[in-house]
């Protein structure tokens, strides 16, 4: 009974009857495999039926993936992740009465912190952006944007003209899930993106009926890829190695946090699902020298 659960399972799967399941190639070999050596490690115990599965019984197996055979603590989440998702369909299905994957907790996951950009390198790329061209302006309000909001960039690139609301000085960001959170403007970002739209984009634009806040020189929305193009040019002139969007992106969620911002705040302005995500930035805040 328990393999053929997982091969139920597995084949739901497959056939994207699970939600955020996905479905892909790797991702069935990855469940079968993981729920494989969960069910090698429950039939060692005796137990021959996913009812008499006990919380217990998962927290010692993922205990043993990390003391016994010294899995990297990223490994062991997937493979939790993996529990999980399967225990949530038993219990969609009938099969077991209750979730013995709840309140297994993850491993803790080591990540290197990031680099992040300091004050003087932030005003470096501002000082190098032209603002006698339309296309220096153009770079400048869109630095200015990232800087001041902590947006992303595609986020940055799918903003639409009237997204940017003058009167309360902020922009209007649908995010990555359809969530749309507004973002308070500086002073500084303001009288950029106003510049901007007002001696930028106006020629640039072909057609009046564009609605993309940043094009490109063929008057049309900037693409992810052409707003990255743009980065690196810069970061070259500046003389800072891997500069990327998401870098002024921590260096916002860095000053916030540090000029006593707290953290639910700085999570509502990022459009993090979790504060976990946010918490990281705690970690930098720490590690930075006084």
């Amino acid at each position: 009974m328990l393999q053929e659960a997982v091969d139920d399972f597995v084949t739901s799967i497959a056939n994207g009857e699970m939600e955020r399941s996905g479905g892909s190639r790797n991702t069935i070999m990855a469940y079968r495999n993981d729920l494989g050596q969960l069910c090698s490690y429950i039939r060692a115990l005796g137990i021959t039926s996913w009812l008499h599965v006990t919380r217990e019984h998962i927290a010692d197996y993922v205990q043993q993936l990390r003391e016994a055979q010294v899995y990297r603590p990223t490994t062991i989440a997937r493979k939790l992740a993996a529990y999980k998702s399967f225990f949530r369909y038993l219990c969609q299905k009938g099969l077991v009465t209750r979730d013995p994957s709840l309140g297994v907790l993850l491993p803790p996951v080591e990540r290197g912190l990031p680099q992040i950009m300091n004050a003087e390198q932030v005003q470096t790329l501002f000082q190098l952006a032209d603002r006698d061209t339309p296309m220096g302006v153009r770079d400048l309000a869109m630095l200015h944007l990232l800087y001041a909001t902590g947006i992303r960039a595609s986020e940055l690139v799918s903003l639409n003209v009237d997204h940017f609301c003058a009167q309360d000085a902020a922009i209007k960001c649908v995010g990555v899930r359809g969530n749309v959170r507004f973002l308070p403007l500086t002073s500084v970002a303001m009288d950029v993106l106003e510049l901007y739209l007002l001696r930028g984009r106006p020629r640039f634009i072909r057609h009046a009926s564009e609605e993309a806040l940043f094009v490109n020189h063929h008057g049309e929305r900037l693409t992810r890829q052409g707003f990255w193009l743009i980065i690196k040019g810069y970061a070259r002139r500046a003389g800072i190695e891997d500069l990327t969007p998401h870098k002024l992106r921590h260096a916002f969620a860095m000053h916030m946090l540090d000029s006593g911002m707290d953290l639910g705040s700085v999570q509502e302005l990022l459009g993090h699902a979790h504060i976990s995500t946010t918490q990281f930035y705690c970690q930098l805040v720490s590690a930075q020298p006084k």
